[in-house]
């Protein structure tokens, strides 16, 4: 039965609309204001699935947002290089170093589970890199926010409605929290809130 499945699913989808945190979402914009108002950069970092949302996020914040924005996942090249010499776990805070990531940037992790001692080591190291240089952490992650919601200046946790659907939901949401983000960045002309 296709019917229920859609329904119920949708309903999940406005649960989470519904219970998600509205003051961390308002945060995170503000915290994002800020990086643009200092003429900071975003780095977005994100595996799998999340992955493919902050490279679509590096777009929309460049593009729309007009914030300074990459994410190391879209070159190839170097993510590999690096992964073979150094391994998986350093990745992403050796690239933050690489690109002299200081106080005036901002690290945004996209993550399922945001990261622990066993699982998403590269997002951990690469927020605790963030943390000692002193740039701001913005994550947004699900289940129990992981090493992700101890480390961020900003975590929005989405909501888990359904245990069997966590990682759907998780990245469905990144690209919603994207969205309602760089929007929000836009001037009021644009329909955006423009803080």
């Amino acid at each position: 039965m296709v019917r229920p499945f859609v329904d119920r699913y949708l309903d999940e989808v406005a649960e989470i609309a519904r219970t998600i945190d509205r003051d961390a979402l308002t945060a995170l914009v503000s915290g994002l204001a800020a990086v643009r108002a200092r003429g900071g950069r975003l780095f977005m970092l994100g595996i799998g699935g999340s992955a493919a949302n902050a490279s679509h996020a590096v777009n929309d914040f460049r593009k729309i947002g007009g914030i300074e924005t990459y994410a190391p996942t879209d070159n190839v090249a170097e993510l590999t290089a690096r992964t073979n010499d150094d391994g998986f776990e350093t990745v992403f805070a050796r690239w933050l170093e690489t690109s002299r990531l200081d106080a005036d940037d901002a690290v945004f992790v996209l993550s399922v589970g945001g990261g622990s001692d066993t699982t998403s080591r590269n997002l951990v190291a690469a927020m605790e890199y963030a943390r000692r240089v002193g740039a701001k952490v913005l994550s947004v992650v699900s289940r129990d926010g992981g090493a992700a919601r101890g480390l961020s200046d900003v975590c929005v946790l989405v909501p888990v409605v359904e245990p069997t659907r966590i990682t759907p939901h998780a990245e469905e949401w990144q690209a919603v929290v994207g969205h309602l983000v760089v929007n929000a960045l836009c001037p009021p002309e644009a329909g955006g809130g423009a803080p």
